[in-house]
């Protein structure tokens, strides 16, 4: 008798939307209670809005990434918003005990955030924080999985030589992380392994089934940083895991 196993991992694939980048320098120091009245202009408020949350010193340099999309179903546009600050993470290696240990390690830490913007609502969430390597700022994508009426949120994230997924759905204006997986891991070593994913309409729910597929790593050349690199990867035809949706549990589940 097969029974249900359930895993707080997986992954998802799709394509990349409109998006707006700015590195942020140069400007005053912003408190909570010096807020935008007027949010017309979502670059200024994603601005003023993160650096208070975050307690950005004008003095340091970050960079800010908003992606537009419908991500709750009603008729007003959604965004997510990025938020990288390598130029802090490096700051405070310097200041700790081993920094490079910290180096090595690839400045792991605190330092790639997500901001999901409600256009209904038209505010701002507090800060998701996405632990991982800001040498690399975190990577959006977009697709329907939960409903055909909006996308669910990808992002991609590093630490060191691994890569992972977070899948997000909005719930009650607020983004859930509701699956994980591994893009691949092991870089660089001779222990790797990677992933593909496709989706399927699924007989359990009405969001559809994760396939996760393995993958083969193509060779890395001489001299890379495998802490850096994104490798190319090749398709096969190996299913690893399918995935559904568990409505009570709010997760995905694999039978096994």
């Amino acid at each position: 008798m097969k029974t249900v196993k359930f895993i707080g991992f997986a992954f998802i694939f799709c394509a990349l939307l409109i998006s707006c980048e700015t590195t942020v320098d140069d400007r005053p120091t912003v408190s909570e209670d010096e807020l935008p009245e007027d949010k017309s202009d979502l670059n200024a408020y994603a601005k003023r809005h993160i650096e208070a949350q975050l307690q950005i010193p004008a003095t340091e340099k970050y960079t800010l990434t908003i992606l537009k999309e419908n991500l709750d179903g009603d008729d007003k546009k959604d965004a997510v918003i990025i938020v990288n600050r390598y130029e802090f993470a490096i700051n405070e290696a310097a200041k700790s005990n081993n920094p490079a240990k910290n180096a090595a390690l690839g400045f792991m830490g605190s330092y790639n955030y997500m901001f999901y913007f409600d256009g209904g609502l038209n505010m701002i969430s507090p800060a998701i924080n996405i632990p991982s390597s800001p040498i690399l700022p975190l990577q959006v994508s977009f697709t329907y999985i939960s409903s055909t009426l909006y996308k669910d949120i990808l992002i991609d994230f590093r630490i060191r030589n691994a890569s992972y997924k977070d899948f997000f759905t909005v719930i009650n204006h607020t983004p859930r992380r509701i699956f994980q997986w591994k893009n691949f891991d092991g870089l660089g070593t001779q222990e790797t392994e990677a992933y593909t994913f496709q989706f399927e309409n699924s007989e359990y729910a009405p969001q559809k089934d994760i396939l996760v597929y393995k993958a083969k790593i193509q060779a890395i050349a001489p001299g890379k940083d495998v802490n850096v690199i994104t490798p190319k990867l090749d398709i096969t035809n190996e299913l690893a895991y399918r995935f559904f949706y568990l409505a009570q549990e709010g997760k995905y589940v694999t039978k096994k």
